[in-house]
């Protein structure tokens, strides 16, 4: 099963990325996933299933630790034909 999450942190700083953020965005660029899409307003990751979910609970319990107040996050499952 391949899935797809996205998400983003909160609160938000247009200045500099707050501490959250930077925790959430290292925890998916270390992850062992296929695609990982990292920007202002948004994050997208996609890998097999196991992969996925593992960065899911490191990215809730870093990002939650470093100050987030609020992470909003959705995941999907997706076909082969579903990558963007």
């Amino acid at each position: 099963m391949r899935l797809r999450v996205e998400f983003t942190t909160e609160p938000f700083d247009l200045d500099e990325a707050p501490a959250h953020a930077v925790a959430a965005r290292e925890v998916i660029e270390a992850a062992d996933l296929d695609a990982v899409d990292v920007g202002p307003f948004g994050n997208t990751a996609e890998g097999g299933a196991e992969p996925v979910l593992a960065a899911v609970d490191a990215l809730l319990r870093k990002s939650l630790a470093a100050g987030a107040t609020r992470v909003s996050l959705q995941v999907n499952v997706i076909g082969e034909g579903d990558q963007k």
